[in-house]
């Protein structure tokens, strides 16, 4: 048994005719007629005689034409409920971001959204962009914020932000004193601080060999949290995103602007699409698009 049997049954019941009933509910004569045969062989009874002025109903149809309208009416209601329950900003989301992001964006905007929506529960993934995208593609988190590009065809991308690399360097350096942006090679020679195989890296080993000389690098770390708090105790110099430099918790070291050869990112927020959203993920999402349509440099 079926609602589209019971639709037909009451819809009959209701045009007293097999044609404008059909018209009704979209289908054809030939249509209708089979969900109507279909339901009598389910209930082994006869619902429905044909007459010259149409169709009425048998006194089993009259009894069971009333139990169809009310689990007609329990199903619409339940179905009102569940979309009420979706509109409803309420509930967790998952959202992942790559470190920089997380540390440095999400704590300036998450604290004012939970406050409109306090029925909301952020749960925070940090990650690498590879494994971010894995996550979101299988349903573990609802969305991400990682840079462009990315690698799944059957993602959904919008770009949040474009932002420059900026050299940080511990407070006092030489490089601090200038007032002009600087060539990315400049780092040549200097002890350096990186994050393996990331862009940023791959730019300064290729400013040194420009130079002559191998890349010196004196620290490797898997965050760019971990070399920002290395850069600040005066380990080496290291080349940062500018969401870095504009946080105030950036204060204990300084920032050189790059002239050429220098590393831009373009971030974004990641899905699978908004059919996949909750309420409460469309919510965070727009409050994100929305606090970093100022940030590109």
């Amino acid at each position: 048994m079926t609602t589209d049997q019971l639709e037909a049954l009451v819809t009959v019941a209701s045009e007293r005719r097999l044609t404008t009933a059909a018209h009704r509910l979209g289908v054809t004569q030939s249509g209708l007629t089979r969900q109507l045969q279909a339901l009598e062989k389910e209930l082994a009874t006869k619902l429905l005689v044909r007459t010259s002025r149409g169709v009425t109903l048998t006194a089993a149809g009259q009894r069971f034409l009333l139990h169809a309208q009310q689990a007609l009416d329990v199903l619409r209601s339940g179905a009102a409920e569940l979309q009420e329950l979706s509109a409803k900003v309420q509930g967790p989301v998952a959202l992942g971001a790559v470190p920089t992001v997380g540390a440095y964006l999400l704590p300036e905007l998450i604290p004012d959204f939970l406050k409109r929506f306090p029925d909301v529960v952020v749960r925070l993934t940090d990650a690498l962009p590879d494994a971010l995208e894995e996550q979101v593609a299988s349903g573990r988190l609802d969305m991400v914020i990682l840079n462009l590009p990315v690698r799944r065809v059957d993602l959904v991308a919008q770009r949040l932000w474009q932002e420059d690399f900026v050299l940080a360097v511990p407070k006092g350096h030489r490089l601090a004193q200038s007032k002009q942006p600087v060539p990315l090679s400049v780092v040549a020679g200097e002890p350096l601080i990186v994050v393996p195989g990331v862009p940023a890296t791959q730019a300064l080993e290729a400013a040194c060999e420009e130079q002559g000389q191998p890349a010196r690098i004196v620290l490797e770390a898997d965050s760019s949290e971990s070399v920002r708090r290395m850069v600040e105790r005066g380990v080496g110099i290291a080349l940062l995103p500018a969401l870095i430099a504009r946080a105030g918790s950036a204060r204990a070291f300084s920032t050189v602007a790059v002239s050429r050869g220098g590393v831009r990112r373009q971030v974004a927020i990641i899905h699978r699409g908004e059919s996949y959203l909750s309420a409460a993920a469309r919510a965070l999402k727009q409050e994100i698009v929305t606090k970093t349509a100022g940030l590109s440099t």
